[in-house]
């Protein structure tokens, strides 16, 4: 379904039942976390550990589970030093923050080595997401200009050395290579990015809208699953045919190019939950999903400072029904990262939210923005912690 000339087909799903209540409990819940005195002076340490927490999170609903204080101690590695010898005082300060909020204390050593977690490619892979999320800021022009051109950026900055180059920043079914300038924001080097292409097929997500492998492996710490397939990690099921995914594509950008009452926080919830649904790359497309929907929320003066993370939100939702729906004969250790059927479904609130929106029509469709506003707040209260962590720290 194409949208038709004067409509508005953001707006209309405002009318799905509990959606306008939901996103804006979200809402309420992001302006809370705006408002925090730390917010005035000391939102770039703030920015600075919810981009790497929600980079990580994103990695990990990926199948690629990183431990956070490794993570972190492992970038402070790579930093260079400053004329004292020591790192940053502002990354200090975030790191310091980072480990209040997570129940440790200031320059608590790291708990588990980068070895420990996913391999070398789970590593590079979350190593990749940081560096999408870090760049997301210079996005924000492109997205809203161009956004399949900003989204095969995207995938360029989190696949770049872990796909092959002819494959950086091509979804399938692009057929017309564009040149690397297409793809490298103001200020990038040609040389980050390879070819894509650009979609022959007009369509749209309205589709949904309007309610129209390789080998597992194993995930540690974040009680998303104990068992990822990196082919399909939420359980979608077949990948959309070349030809649908390029239709969609096209109709989902459409939607963003046009005028829309419609809050930031449901856009953003049909952007992650359309790339998610159609995979357009065929690899890493669910980190892809989220940081766009992230970007929605940045671009779209929602979240100007990037302190909100909802892919933190998505993580602890997880552990919200693994908890709830753990059985008597699975032991504590079990619950903490089981969060599988029988079948390798994954069973979680995000993976449950995320096949509704895919395949149960408008009420599939308004139970995910639902599931993602819940998830948003879920993000807000992470950050606020931080914020609180940030104003001892000073």
């Amino acid at each position: 379904m194409t949208a038709a000339v004067g409509s508005d087909p953001f707006a209309l799903l405002t009318a799905l039942p509990g959606v306008h209540d939901a996103v804006t409990a979200a809402r309420s819940s992001v302006d809370a976390l705006l408002r925090h005195r730390v917010m005035r002076r000391g939102s770039a340490a703030v920015t600075t550990e919810v981009s790497l927490r929600a980079a990580r999170a994103s990695a990990a609903l990926e199948g690629h589970d990183v431990g956070l204080e490794a993570l972190r101690a492992h970038l402070n590695r790579a930093l260079p030093a400053t004329a004292s010898g020591s790192a940053s005082a502002e990354g200090s300060a975030a790191d310091d923050a980072g480990n209040e909020a997570t129940g440790g204390q200031p320059g608590d050593e790291p708990s588990r080595g980068m070895a420990g977690t996913t391999g070398t490619f789970g590593i590079d892979a979350t190593l990749g997401a940081i560096r999408l999320y870090a760049e997301l800021g210079t996005l924000r022009g492109a997205w809203e200009r161009a956004p399949r051109q900003a989204l095969a950026r995207m995938h360029v900055l989190v696949a770049r050395g872990l796909v092959a180059d002819i494959d950086l920043g091509r979804p399938r079914g692009w057929e017309h290579p564009l040149s690397s300038a297409d793809l490298s924001p103001a200020g990038a080097s040609p040389t980050d990015v390879d070819r894509a292409g650009r979609p022959t097929a007009s369509g749209s997500a309205g589709q949904v809208i309007s309610g129209g492998s390789p080998a597992a492996a194993p995930v540690v710490g974040t009680g998303v699953a104990s068992v990822v397939d990196p082919a399909d990690p939420l359980g979608l099921g077949p990948v959309p045919s070349p030809a649908e995914t390029a239709a969609r594509l096209g109709g989902l950008t459409e939607l963003l190019l046009a005028r829309t009452s419609a809050p930031a926080i449901l856009v953003a919830a049909i952007v992650e939950g359309e790339l998610l649904t159609i995979r357009p790359f065929g690899t890493f497309d669910g980190i892809i999903a989220r940081a766009a929907g992230r970007l929605v929320l940045i671009s779209r003066g929602l979240d100007p400072k990037a302190v909100t993370a909802t892919e933190v939100g998505h993580v602890e939702s997880d552990r919200i029904t693994t908890s709830a729906t753990a059985t008597s004969d699975v032991t504590t250790a079990d619950t903490t990262t089981s969060n599988m059927t029988s079948g390798n479904v994954p069973t979680g609130a995000y993976a449950e939210a995320a096949r509704a929106y895919a395949g149960a029509g408008a009420e599939g469709v308004g139970q995910w923005i639902i599931y993602y506003a819940h998830a948003l707040e879920l993000g807000a209260r992470e950050s606020l912690a931080i914020c609180e962590a940030v104003a001892r720290a000073n």
